[in-house]
């Protein structure tokens, strides 16, 4: 029997998600080697945004969703929730709820932010310019969503907060 046929879906995906972020990972482990934190920084950002909007595109034409159905926070709502139970692994230590008045809120758990975590085994995380919360400011970007975030993070906040949980407020 084929593995595809032996792993239930949460197993293939948990499966696909840790090779994905082994990838990225390892990318990210070498850039800065090579080239530094501020420059591997740089570059993971251009290609998170650079590839958002491919990224969308695919999962909105699996979805058969139109972008009007996305004007809506239920209609958002339905799209990021069900996007992210494909994408979003449970070894991401995040938990995203929804919010009555349009907001989504996220906090990653006590084993904290899988990003933080590996950025602090490469003692850059006071340098480190948060990839995960930026690849959701540019599915916002890229869906045309406006938003307020609180906070406004950019570099990682677990070394000075000891947490990392905020709110997206969005605005239909």
């Amino acid at each position: 029997m084929k593995l595809i046929d032996r792993l239930e879906k949460k197993e293939l995906r948990e499966l696909l998600g840790k090779c994905w972020f082994t990838h990225d990972g390892m990318w990210f482990y070498h850039a800065v080697s090579e080239c530094g934190i501020e420059q591997a920084s740089r570059l993971n950002r251009s290609a998170i945004e650079s590839m958002v909007p491919i990224e969308i595109k695919r999962v909105k034409k699996a979805m058969n969703i139109s972008d009007e159905q996305l004007t809506t926070f239920e209609g958002f709502k339905e799209f990021f929730a069900s996007t992210a139970d494909l994408l979003i692994p449970e070894f991401v230590n995040v938990e995203i709820t929804f919010g009555e008045s349009g907001s989504v809120d996220w906090a990653f758990n006590e084993k904290g932010c899988f990003a933080c975590n590996g950025v602090s085994l490469l003692g850059v995380v006071d340098e480190y310019e948060c990839g995960p919360l930026f690849r959701i400011k540019c599915w916002l970007k890229a869906l045309g969503i406006e938003f307020e975030m609180d906070p406004d993070v950019n570099y990682c906040i677990m070394p000075q907060r000891g947490e990392c949980s905020g709110r997206f407020k969005l605005k239909f």
